[in-house]
Formats: C-alpha cells, sequence, structure tokens
C-alpha cells in the first residue's frame, strides 16, 4: 500500500488535455493552421473523444449523500496540467463532497477493472492541499482511503489509473464513498478490555476522536485516538505495539483520565514495561500525522526475554594476547539493556560492554554474559574460550663455510618448540640478486622438547654457476605453524651465515 508522502512524484508525458484548460487553449491557437490544412484534404471525419463529465475537475461529481455509489466509463479520461502530481493523476475523473456536519468518510475503487488510484484534497484547482492518498489496497490493484471532514468544507477525489505521469484513459470505475462510524472504543471509558495474552486487535482510526481531558503521549501527538484496558494478574514486563507507521502506542497507569502515569510510548516500534499484578493499564493508540495510514493493529504480550550474546577477539587467544570481549546482545521488547555482567571463568568480572582482558595461562575458560533490560528482564549466555600459547623458534641455521659450483651442499635448521606439539612448515629460500628465491619446503611434527633440545629439518641446495657469479650465497629459514597462531612469530625466522662460493 503506498500512502501520501511515500510515494515519488509522477512526472507528465505528451499528452491529450483536458478541455477548458489554458494548456489547450494555447495549443488548439497553435495548431489552428496545421488543423485547417488537414481538414482541407482528408476525407471523412472521426467522432469527437467521448470524455466523462467529470473528467475535468470542475465538473466534479457532486456526491449529495452517503453512502454514494457509481460506475463509469474512464477509457476516455485524460490527465490536466493543473492536476495534483504526487498521486497519480492519469487518466483522472474528480469528485466533490461538501458535508453538512463533521463526520469520517471511506472511499474506494473495489471492483474496478483496471489499477487505479485513489486520493483525497482540499482547497482550489492548482492549489490543492493533499490529504490521503493510496495505491493497491489490502494487496488488490484497488484503492481506499479514510480521512476525517469538518462541516462544510468541501472535499475533492481524484480516481485516476496507476503508474507514471500523466496519460490518458482508465476502465471500469466503481467510485463508492460512505460514512464511517467511530470505532466502539474510541473512548476512555470503553476501552476494550483485554483478555488473555498474547492479544491483538485491528482498528480503522479514521472516524475516531480525542475527547477533552486526553492525555499527550509524550512521543507523538494525535487527533485520533482508541483505547484499551488490561490488568494483570501477576507481576510481569509486557510488550504493546501497533503495525503500521504513523500510528503509535502510549502506556499509563491508572483507571481516570486525569489520574493517569504514562509508563511506556512507542511510534510503530513496541514499548516495554514491569507491569504489576492488579494495577490497570490503559493503553492509548492514535495515528501520530495529518493523513497517515488509518487502520492499525494493536498487539499486547508478555515481553519476550532479551538476546544474551557476545564476541571476542582474537578467537584463538593466547597468554600474550589482550581479549576484546564485546557485548552483542538485544531486546525485543526494545527497552534496553540496563546492566551487564561479565564472568571471565578466571576469578575476574566486569560490567561494561566492551571489556579487553588477559589470561594469565592456558586452559579453557566458560566465560558468560548476563544482561538484565531496563525493566527487569534478564537473560546469560556462555561460552567456552579456549587460551592456547603456541611458539615455535628457529634457533639454528647450520651450512658450510664454503662451497663450489656443481656441488651439493647440506642445510640444517633446527626448530625449538616447549609448548604443544605442532606441525611446522619450513620455507628455505637463498639470496639473489634484489632478495630471496625459494629452494625448498618441508613440512614435518615438531615434538615439545625441553632442554634446548631442538629438532632438525634438512635440506640440500646444488650450488650454480650464478651463485658462484655472486661469490657467496646466504640462506633465509622461515618456520609457519600449521593449523595454529604462533603468539610470538617475531623468533620464526632466521639468516645463515654467507657461504663462500668459488
Amino acid at each position: 500500500m503506498a500512502e501520501l508522502g511515500a510515494l515519488a512524484p509522477y512526472h507528465c508525458r505528451g499528452l491529450t488535455l483536458k478541455g477548458g484548460t489554458v494548456a489547450r487553449q494555447n495549443v488548439l491557437r497553435l495548431g489552428m493552421v496545421v488543423v485547417t490544412a488537414l481538414a482541407l484534404t482528408l476525407v471523412g471525419s472521426t467522432g469527437a473523444i467521448a470524455q466523462p463529465t467529470n473528467d475535468d475537475f470542475a465538473g466534479a461529481t457532486v456526491v449529495d449523500t452517503l453512502p454514494f455509489t457509481t460506475n463509469e466509463d474512464t477509457s476516455d479520461a485524460t490527465w490536466d496540467p493543473s492536476d495534483p502530481w504526487n498521486c497519480s493523476s492519469n487518466g483522472s475523473v474528480w469528485f466533490a463532497f461538501t458535508p453538512s456536519s463533521d463526520m469520517a468518510v471511506s472511499a474506494n475503487t473495489f471492483g474496478s477493472s483496471y489499477d487505479t488510484v485513489l486520493s483525497a484534497w482540499t482547497g482550489s484547482q492548482g492549489s490543492l492541499n493533499p490529504l490521503a492518498c493510496n495505491d493497491d489496497a489490502n494487496g488488490t490493484a484497488q484503492s481506499q482511503i479514510a480521512f476525517p471532514v469538518t462541516a462544510n468544507t468541501t472535499y475533492y477525489l481524484m480516481a485516476g489509473r496507476c503508474c507514471g505521469g500523466g496519460g490518458d484513459g482508465g476502465g471500469g470505475l466503481r467510485f463508492e464513498m460512505s460514512v464511517l462510524t467511530p470505532p466502539g472504543n474510541d473512548s476512555f471509558a470503553n476501552a476494550t478490555p483485554v483478555g488473555v495474552l498474547p492479544f491483538a486487535s485491528t482498528q480503522n482510526l479514521a472516524a475516531a476522536t480525542v475527547e477533552a481531558g486526553e492525555p499527550d503521549p509524550t512521543c507523538f501527538s494525535t487527533t485520533q485516538t482508541v483505547w484499551y484496558s488490561f490488568t494483570p494478574t501477576t507481576t510481569q514486563s509486557l510488550t504493546a505495539s501497533v503495525s503500521q507507521y504513523g500510528t503509535g502506542v502510549a502506556a499509563y497507569a491508572g483507571t481516570s483520565l486525569t489520574g493517569l502515569s504514562q509508563v511506556g510510548c512507542a511510534v510503530y516500534y513496541p514499548t516495554t514495561f514491569r507491569a504489576q499484578a492488579g494495577t490497570t493499564y490503559m493503553f492509548q493508540v492514535g495515528t501520530t500525522y495529518p493523513g497517515a495510514p488509518t487502520s492499525t493493529t494493536f498487539r499486547l504480550r508478555v515481553a519476550p526475554d532479551p538476546v544474551a550474546d557476545f564476541y571476542y577477539y582474537p578467537g584463538d587467544p593466547s597468554t600474550f594476547d589482550t581479549v576484546s570481549f564485546n557485548d552483542y546482545s538485544s531486546d525485543p521488547g526494545y527497552a534496553g539493556i540496563a546492566t551487564r555482567l561479565w564472568d571471565f571463568g578466571d576469578g575476574t568480572t566486569a560490567t561494561e560492554a566492551y571489556v579487553p582482558h588477559e589470561f594469565v595461562a592456558d586452559g579453557d575458560y566458560p566465560v558468560r554474559l548476563t544482561v538484565t533490560t531496563v525493566d527487569g528482564r534478564t537473560a546469560s549466555i556462555s561460552r567456552v574460550v579456549r587460551v592456547r600459547t603456541h611458539d615455535i623458534s628457529v634457533v639454528r641455521l647450520g651450512v658450510p663455510q664454503s662451497a663450489r659450483a656443481g656441488h651439493t651442499i647440506a642445510i640444517s635448521v633446527y626448530v625449538q618448540n616447549t609448548r604443544y606439539p605442532e606441525t611446522v612448515r619450513l620455507t628455505l629460500d637463498r639470496s639473489v640478486p634484489g632478495g630471496f628465491a625459494n629452494v625448498g619446503t618441508l613440512t614435518q611434527l615438531v615434538a615439545v622438547k625441553t632442554g634446548g633440545q631442538s629438532t632438525r629439518f634438512l635440506f640440500s641446495y646444488t650450488v650454480t654457476s650464478d651463485d658462484a657469479a655472486l661469490g657467496k650465497l646466504t640462506f633465509r629459514a622461515t618456520a609457519t605453524l600449521v593449523n595454529a597462531r604462533d603468539a610470538l612469530p617475531a623468533d620464526n625466522q632466521l639468516l645463515s651465515a654467507p657461504v663462500d662460493i668459488s
């Protein structure tokens, strides 16, 4: 459903103009010579366009009494440059209604044979003020609008064809207009009682009013309201909401208009508050701006629990890392998270939303976050954080002192590991002009060894004439953990002493 204010402007194309407008008169004057010439050469004649009698704004069909229903053929209806541009005026026809008393009215095009757009306006031709605009009501290609009217004010309703800017033609139009009676719960005293939760009630607020003494909600102002009441038998948090953008709900404690105390207010989104057993709560549902959609569904339910969640980085921490813990919790009741309690499983706690933390020893830590909403609802989540400090180092790189071109030499790389058995990938490179070139890669298990012992990786390399031309050769060894992150990678690379090449 497209409401006024959400519609993009429609732009005009080359069109047939409605008779009687200045634009058409100008076109007729400019085309007089062409028309005269054509008249002298053409044989026969064409029939006149059978435009509807209410094709022009000035010829709007007068709606005298309600309910009102009419059927007409708008196939030859046209567009006029003075028609409002911000609700489709393609092939438009007009209706006029002047009520003798204040009331609310509804109009629709249900049963029409084409895709219609219906709008309501006040003012004069070329200077109209929008009241309502609708396309595709209730998922159909027809339209429906509802709005309050004031005695002795003329209201103009335009039925056009969707979509685009300007244009001719419609089809079979069925136009209906009727009086809307105020909802049964229009007044505070007749508030609809809410029984079992969850509760839902759909209302059309078009004929709703605001009675003398009604409180003004803190989050919206309105001229159309309905009321609901609920008295819980147990103390609990409640969530109230409305379904339609342009409507809002305010919640109050109290049983008289003069003794209400607001406990919640929201526009479109839910409002949640703590309800005490035996206390009566009143809910004021209303539109939030003139011309807003008037049909909305009020819902009341027991507030859902908050959703506790957190993430941390890095995901594979070591004792050398400062781990960032971030609260990622949410409240579907929109009251908001008020407090947090972190338990890091190592005897320390915190209360902030974002907490840096260091674990002093490797281990599996059950980290728990408990959150509490403004109204007292709680939720918790626990995750086991595995702290593992992986650390290897390249401690020695053994090479001969000298070598000759064509000779094969042995290169020994020694890797030390004192924490966990690790699969290590060791890459050996040799020096070349401008950098290093790969010699080879070995992957093997490196066991935990103490007392300064290490694991040997053995490579062989055949010296080339290019190496001999340089006169010396340096090797570089780089160790990388497979399936783990090294906590201290700075000592994972080592350069050999230069090898003299002759």
